[in-house]
């Protein structure tokens, strides 16, 4: 489905903005529908038993990329009308999806512990070889919390508020307690978590008996390359303009870089709806 001009209502608030700088994360509550949880949820349930079938351990979490390809429910968020224009606010239009990935992690069965959770920044050689301090933002993600995790102990994704402006940051050397300001986000189904990929961040155990499910969207520059095996390419035929840039289709190499309108069909969109943005 196309995006239209009713979209532009979800622009980037103000408040939302100065969270986002100061803080590097912001949460959009009921950003899906009770409708869409429920049908994001049955496909995502549907790979999930798919996948233990084939074999993966079902004591433990899945980490599936890729998974865009699998369902048209999928797809439709890629350009979610409520999501994609506070995308585009933050970073601009010459943007993609370089990185997707859901995560379902099981009850683990454990009691809770304060063992250090696996605390990064996103990007991998990005933090290392990036020159600046900090380092530019690059890319952000959405998060589509399905299952609860409006309590502690669910598998919560924990964050250290405004770390996304550290490019260091010490971690317990005895293995045992968290960062200095680390909180867990506390979402219920349905809701939408932006966060900065700079920001020092963890998923953790689910002590909890409920069944943990999120969809991560990673949105950044065209000229950044994907950070999984995408197959998305199948899917250009089908797609309207904007989807398709969204889904990494060029002209050329050199259009990734230095972009014409044939490139970034968002920009053209943009500017026929007369949003001012930069060049």
């Amino acid at each position: 489905m196309a995006i239209d001009a009713t979209c532009l209502q979800y622009g980037l608030t103000d408040s939302e903005r100065q969270q986002f700088n100061e803080q590097g994360f912001f949460m959009i509550e009921d950003a899906l529908s009770p409708a869409q949880v429920t049908a994001l949820t049955a496909k995502t349930d549907e790979i999930y038993a798919t996948k233990v079938a084939e074999g993966h351990d079902p004591q433990t979490a899945l980490f599936y990329p890729n998974f865009i390809p699998d369902s048209e429910l999928y797809q439709d968020l890629v350009d979610y009308e409520k999501i994609l224009p506070k995308v585009w606010d933050i970073l601009g239009w010459n943007i993609y999806l370089y990185h997707a990935h859901l995560i379902v992690t099981p009850p683990n069965g454990q009691a809770p512990n304060d063992k250090t959770f696996g605390w990064h920044q996103d990007s991998g050689r990005t933090n290392v070889e990036m020159e600046g301090d900090p380092r530019p933002r690059l890319s952000l993600k959405v998060a589509y919390f399905l299952s609860d995790t409006s309590e502690p102990g669910r598998g919560n994704f924990w964050v250290v508020p405004g770390s996304h402006l550290i490019n260091q940051i010490d971690k317990p050397a005895n293995g045992e307690g968290q960062l200095p300001g680390a909180i867990p986000v506390l979402a219920k189904p349905g809701t939408a978590v932006f966060f900065d990929r700079r920001i020092w961040h963890a998923g953790t155990p689910n002590w909890s008996n409920l069944t943990r499910k999120v969809l991560f969207y990673g949105y950044g520059y065209r000229w950044i390359r994907t950070k999984d095996d995408m197959t998305v390419q199948s899917l250009w035929e089908k797609s309207d303009p904007i989807r398709r840039q969204l889904l990494g289709w060029g002209t050329n190499a050199n259009g990734f870089y230095s972009p014409k309108d044939d490139d970034v069909p968002l920009r053209v969109w943009l500017r026929e709806q007369g949003v001012a943005m930069a060049a």
